[in-house]
């Protein structure tokens, strides 16, 4: 469905125009395709990022030729000042935020022994801190009618070998996170839910990669899917008013 300035309007509720979202980690694969699908829906976008500081300026700039206003940050989601920071220069620069996508991740694959203190500080303090402490700052802002959207993995569903206890650990705490927030901020009419991807076409874990051809047999459809196809599920839960505390896989059937 589109309207009729042609952006398209999320299928499970409203369209988001004069909405502020806050994408983590928006500067490639998901990220990016979560902030220009947001953009499309209606909403200004703020997407941070660490390293990828032209791919984040690329994105703001499509999303801005969207009609949208846009905002690159440079924040370590790991640093509780730069996570902090980020919410508050959204607020500042676009206002908001109205709704916070936590896509900004990190995924050490190793055995039991070949992880390193410092591989576990790491993975923890991006993947769980972080989300925690950017939802946090969030939610002080946000008020009725607020989404929190974490992005999870496949691997809190179904392990499917070794190597990934650090990684799907880090994604099972999310679950939890997820389902308190919604209990703690439902009666301000904030919701908080979380999305389980699967092998996605990414840059991270390419459809072409060594391993791709198994990951892709693991799933019911065959295949892996885009970035895309998980940007429109984070669409749909932006837009919908009676959802929280929820898990959505979007992985293909890969845990069927």
């Amino acid at each position: 469905m589109t309207t009729t300035n042609g952006s398209l309007e999320s299928p499970l509720g409203a369209p988001l125009e004069g909405k502020v979202a806050l994408v983590t980690g928006g500067s490639r694969g998901i990220g990016a395709a979560t902030a220009l699908r947001l953009a499309r829906e209606g909403a200004d976008v703020a997407l941070t990022y660490v390293n990828g500081k032209e791919a984040a300026e690329d994105v703001a700039r499509a999303v801005e030729a969207l009609g949208r206003r846009a905002l690159a940050l440079r924040a370590d989601s790991a640093d509780a000042d730069e996570a902090a920071e980020a919410v508050e220069r959204t607020a500042r620069e676009l206002g908001g935020p109205d709704v916070l996508v936590n896509n900004a991740g990190v995924g050490v694959l190793a055995p039991l022994d070949g992880l390193s203190l410092a591989d576990v500080d790491r993975v923890l303090a991006v993947n769980v801190r972080g989300v925690f402490l950017t939802s946090r700052a969030a939610a002080a802002r946000m008020t009725a009618g607020g989404r929190i959207i974490t992005i999870g993995s496949c691997m809190t569903q179904l392990v499917p070998g070794p190597g990934g206890t650090l990684y799907a650990m880090s994604k099972s705490a999310l679950i939890g996170l997820t389902k308190a927030l919604a209990r703690e901020l439902g009666d301000r009419g904030i919701t908080a839910n979380i999305i389980h991807p699967g092998p996605i076409d990414t840059d991270m874990n390419p459809a072409d990669g060594p391993s791709a051809a198994d990951q892709a047999g693991m799933t019911a459809l065959g295949r892996y899917g885009t970035a895309d196809e998980v940007a429109a599920m984070v669409a749909c839960l932006a837009g919908a008013t009676y959802v929280s505390g929820a898990e959505f896989s979007v992985d293909g059937g890969f845990a069927a």
